[in-house]
C-alpha cells in the first residue's frame, strides 16, 4: 500500500528555490536554507568580484501558510511561475514583496 507524503509549503519553496543553485556565466549560484526560519536563497558569488559584488537572484520564506517571494531577478524562469507549475501551488497563495505586494491583514499581523 503506498503512502499518501505531502510536502510541506516549506519543503515545496525549499526544492524551488534550490533547484535555481548551480553554474552560471561568470558566477556561481550558491543556495541558502534556513528550515527554522523557512528562508530559503540562492546568490550569486561572481568570478569577478571587480566586476560586480555578490547578489541575491532569489530569496523567498513562508509565512502563515503563504510563500513571500522577496526577490527574483530571473526573467527567463520566474520562481511564482516554478511553484505554480511544477508544484501546483495556486497564484494567491504566493506574495510578490518585490512588487509591493503585501500578506493579508490577519496574516501579517499575527507575525513578528
Amino acid at each position: 500500500m503506498a503512502l499518501d507524503v505531502r510536502e510541506s509549503i516549506a519543503q515545496i519553496t525549499r526544492r524551488e528555490v534550490e533547484a535555481y543553485a548551480g553554474g552560471c556565466a561568470n558566477c556561481r549560484l550558491m543556495r541558502i536554507a534556513d528550515d527554522e526560519r523557512q528562508i530559503y536563497v540562492v546568490i550569486a558569488i561572481p568570478d569577478d568580484k571587480a566586476m560586480r559584488p555578490t547578489w541575491t537572484t532569489v530569496c523567498a520564506r513562508v509565512v502563515g501558510g503563504y510563500i513571500v517571494i522577496e526577490e527574483d531577478t530571473y526573467i527567463d524562469k520566474p520562481l511564482v511561475d516554478a511553484l505554480m507549475v511544477n508544484a501546483g501551488i495556486p497564484r494567491d497563495r504566493i506574495i510578490l514583496a518585490y512588487k509591493g505586494e503585501t500578506l493579508p491583514a490577519e496574516t501579517s499581523s499575527s507575525i513578528s
